[in-house]
């Protein structure tokens, strides 16, 4: 993996973000960083809703599939993969619910545990010259998260402002 921009420019790229972004977006992840998550981590289990929430703003049309998991699941999982120590069985475990792939499970990764997982997107993929995978496995994953952890401490960001950046970049390169 190798950034396609300068690593000082993370900072301004994350900053064009929320211009970029639409007001659903901005909107819903602003409920995801200051509602959802939050009472996820007090609780020790995400809800129905919070789940739904989080779902629409990153997989929007897996809406049917992810409404067909139950609550009890959905609670289960989610406190499975905060208890964990298993880096494995915490991606993994969100890819047990319906409409949930690697990408949807790494922003629950992503907001939960703060600072510490980016999360998994063709656009940050592209900004990181790397192809999307065919299919995703745990040891793609673990480079990934390597690559990005190692990115933010060099560039002296939050995993957040990384994630930003690396969207963002794809986002207007890859219009025009």
């Amino acid at each position: 993996m190798k950034l396609r921009f300068p690593m000082e420019r993370i900072v301004e790229l994350a900053n064009h973000y929320d211009r970029v972004t639409g007001e659903r977006d901005r909107l819903l992840a602003d409920r995801i960083t200051h509602e959802i998550f939050p009472a996820y981590i007090r609780g020790g289990y995400l809800t129905r809703q919070g789940f739904l929430t989080v779902c629409a703003w990153k997989t929007p049309r897996s809406k049917p599939h992810c409404e067909s998991n139950e609550s009890a699941l959905i609670k289960e999982i989610s406190a499975l993969a905060l208890d964990t120590n298993s880096e494995c069985m915490r991606i993994q475990a969100w890819t047990l619910l319906a409409g949930v792939k690697w990408p949807t499970a790494s922003v629950f990764l992503h907001f939960a545990f703060h600072n510490r997982y980016p999360i998994l997107d063709y656009r940050a993929l592209w900004s990181l010259q790397e192809e999307v995978p065919s299919q995703y496995t745990f040891p793609f994953w673990e480079d990934y998260v390597e690559f990005c952890r190692s990115l933010r401490r060099k560039a002296g960001v939050t995993m957040r402002v990384l994630d930003k950046a690396l969207w963002t970049y794809s986002y207007l390169k890859q219009r025009s």
